[in-house]
C-alpha cells in the first residue's frame, strides 16, 4: 500500500508544492513538484487567489492521502510571516474542503527527518531530497525542494507513528534518526 503526500512550503511570492509517494519499505518516490508564483506588485487579494487556485488544482489533480504544511514560526519580518500564514490558511482550507488530513511540521522537524540534523541548511536539505528521490539535480527553486522535504518528513513521521518499534533494516540513516528522536520524546499517558 502506498501513501501519497502533498507538501506545501507556503510563500506569497513562491509557494512550493511537492507530491511524493511512499511504499511499504518507506522509500519515497517523486510524483510531481511545482512552484506557484504571484507577482509581488499585484494586489494582495489577487495574489492569494492565484495561489489558492494553484493549490486547489494540484490537490484535485493528484488526490493526496495527506497534506503536510510548514508550520509558521516567528520571524522579525512581520510581512513575511503574514504572507506565509495567509498561504498556509489557503492550503488548510483546500484540505478541509476535501477531507484530507493535514499535519504541520516545523522547519527543524523537516530538516531532522530528511538529513538527520535539525539545523541543516537549505543546500543540505535540497541535496538530500534529490538523493532520497533519485533525482539528478536538486529541485529549484528551494521552495520546491522544501515542499518535497515536508512531504517526505510527514510520510516518515506518519509511518513512525503507526509502527514505533519497526525494524531498522531498510531505513536510511535519516529515517533511523527521526524514529529514534520520536521515541525519545514520547511520554507515557497519565490517567485512564
Amino acid at each position: 500500500m502506498t501513501l501519497r503526500v502533498l507538501g506545501v512550503d507556503p510563500g506569497l511570492t513562491r509557494c512550493g508544492v511537492g507530491i511524493i509517494e511512499v511504499d511499504t519499505t518507506r522509500r519515497p518516490s517523486l510524483v510531481s513538484v511545482h512552484t506557484i508564483r504571484s507577482a509581488s506588485d499585484a494586489p494582495l487579494e489577487q495574489r492569494l487567489l492565484i495561489i489558492a487556485r494553484g493549490i486547489e488544482a494540484l490537490v484535485d489533480e493528484f488526490r493526496p492521502d495527506a497534506m503536510a504544511i510548514e508550520r509558521v514560526f516567528a520571524q522579525n519580518n512581520v510581512r513575511t510571516v503574514m504572507g506565509t500564514a495567509q498561504v498556509s490558511g489557503l492550503a488548510l482550507r483546500a484540505a478541509a474542503e476535501r477531507s484530507i488530513p493535514v499535519a504541520l511540521h516545523t522547519p527543524s522537524e523537516v530538516k531532522a527527518a530528511v538529513t538527520g540534523y535539525g539545523s541543516a541548511d537549505k543546500k543540505q536539505v535540497g541535496a538530500m531530497v534529490a538523493r532520497l528521490l533519485g533525482l539528478d539535480e536538486v529541485p529549484k527553486p528551494a521552495d520546491a525542494a522544501d515542499a518535497l522535504a515536508l512531504a517526505i518528513c510527514h510520510a516518515w513521521r506518519r509511518g513512525t507513528d503507526r509502527t514505533p518499534n519497526a525494524p531498522a533494516h531498510g531505513l536510511t540513516p535519516a529515517q533511523r534518526a527521526w524514529r529514534d528522536a520520536e521515541k525519545s520524546v514520547r511520554t507515557p499517558r497519565l490517567g485512564g
